[in-house]
């Protein structure tokens, strides 16, 4: 029988997945309990935050006590009563999946694959969050949902378009949260609110049932309050899926990761300054690498001249804009419901292209393949801030570079991992990115762990907002 005391609320939306898989096993957590938590901070919080759009305290309960009817019965699932936050652009049976639009219609009957494979794990299912609508944004300042706050300071954007997932997650209204990363969307919520986050390599797990944004560049991304929670959620989530013509058939299982230490070798870029990085982020980033002397191996300058991210971002916004054409062509077509001025400026602008104009863009993710196989020829990860700024007031204009250093992995397929590097000196946390070659996601992970660990940057979770 277990005597040690129980854990209190706080602590237990403090704790990493991995230590409340431990609670769990031990019985020293119930998921009731769990749940509860989870379920009053959201009911707490979230009038202020605005992270989730959707949830229903009796849909969390129902699936709680199914989780504890199942521990008692001794057949659980890997993530078995861990409440868990989806983004409101993949299906989830019987709910609306609203893509931060003003009105969509269509309920749907089944669940988003990744879904399924969160329900079949035993995960508790807490709700949809917030994002930028239809996804064509990094602010998720939603004009029919209204805004997401950063949870370090009400008032300032948590990102987006993943914002409601990564700030649900930093303030403890989430055990891990389930987003969507086409240019970025969950690697920037992650740094401007001091999470972890993983876009994996691309098809790696199936995305059938999220509503596209671009099929060639959309990934299911992962976020969570410590980097062995991603590797737990991706060897749960990742397969192939045969329904889903983007997914990766791997040749072989995952296996453990292989870096070699004293072989590892880092590429840096030669002057962050001059791809548009805020000084204060390049201090932070310096300041971080100065930590991590000896876990990066041989340091590297990579040649990245012939890469111009502000203009591969705009290549990448420009097939995201043209495909929202065709996604959301009966929401465009709504005068009752219309969309936003500014999403109709967006996709006007691709309506405004020619084809060739689509496929000028669409050969910059050629070039981002062949960009990616030197350069990993050359080194093993690419070390950047995941941000070339951090978070910014919600009612000033919005930085057009927040993609630009997230772009290369997203057009290059390439598996990115972000995780909290250090605090600018207005207080806000900014994060460092980690790219590697196509299919290293786990050894992305562990050295993502190692370098997190000397770095200890991550914030005091739960992160409530003052």
């Amino acid at each position: 029988m277990n005597t040690m005391p129980p854990v209190a609320d706080t602590d237990m939306r403090r704790a990493t997945l991995l230590q409340i898989l431990h609670w769990l096993a031990i019985g020293r957590v119930q998921p009731q309990a769990l749940s509860d938590a989870y379920q009053n901070a959201i009911e707490r919080l979230n009038p202020r935050l605005n992270a989730f759009v959707d949830f229903s305290a009796p849909l969390i309960q129902e699936q709680a006590l199914a989780a504890d009817r199942r521990r008692r019965d001794g057949v659980i699932g890997r993530l078995d009563g861990i409440p868990i936050a989806i983004k409101d652009n993949f299906d989830v049976a019987g709910v609306p999946t609203r893509v931060g639009m003003r009105r969509r219609s269509a309920i749907p009957d089944q669940d988003a694959h990744i879904v399924a494979r969160l329900r079949a794990s035993g995960a508790v299912l807490l709700g949809k969050t917030n994002m930028d609508e239809g996804a064509l944004g990094v602010t998720t300042n939603n004009p029919f949902h209204g805004a997401t706050h950063n949870p370090h300071r009400h008032g300032y954007t948590a990102g987006g378009s993943s914002g409601g997932a990564a700030a649900a997650v930093a303030s403890g209204m989430a055990v891990a949260a389930i987003g969507s990363d086409t240019l970025g969307s969950v690697r920037i919520p992650a740094s401007y609110c001091g999470v972890y986050a993983l876009k994996p390599t691309h098809g790696e797990i199936s995305a059938r049932g999220l509503v596209p944004a671009a099929r060639r560049l959309d990934a299911v991304g992962l976020l969570a309050r410590g980097v062995d929670d991603l590797t737990v959620l991706l060897q749960t989530l990742a397969g192939y899926d045969a329904d889903d013509a983007r997914s990766r058939r791997r040749r072989v299982a995952f296996s453990p990761p292989d870096w070699e230490p004293g072989n590892l070798r880092s590429g840096f870029l030669p002057d962050l300054a001059a791809v548009g990085v805020d000084s204060d982020v390049i201090d932070v980033f310096e300041a971080a690498l100065g930590k991590l002397n000896g876990e990066l191996g041989e340091r590297r300058t990579v040649d990245f001249s012939d890469w111009d991210f502000a203009r591969t971002r705009r290549a990448g916004l420009l097939l995201m804009e043209a495909e929202m054409l065709n996604t959301f062509a009966d929401e465009l077509a709504d005068e009752a419901y219309p969309v936003s001025p500014g999403f109709r400026q967006m996709v006007d602008f691709a309506a405004r292209k020619s084809a060739a104009d689509y496929v000028a863009a669409d050969r910059v993710l050629d070039d981002a393949t062949l960009k990616m196989r030197r350069l990993f020829a050359q080194v093993d990860v690419l070390v950047i801030p995941t941000t070339s700024q951090g978070a910014f007031p919600l009612d000033g204009p919005a930085p057009a570079s927040q993609a630009d250093l997230c772009s290369f992995a997203s057009l290059a397929g390439c598996p990115a991992v972000s995780i909290p590097m250090g605090t600018l000196a207005n207080g806000m946390p900014i994060g460092m990115q980690l790219v590697g070659a196509r299919g290293s996601d786990l050894r992305l992970l562990e050295l993502a762990a190692v370098c997190a660990s000397s770095l200890d940057a991550e914030p005091a979770y739960p992160v409530e907002p003052a």
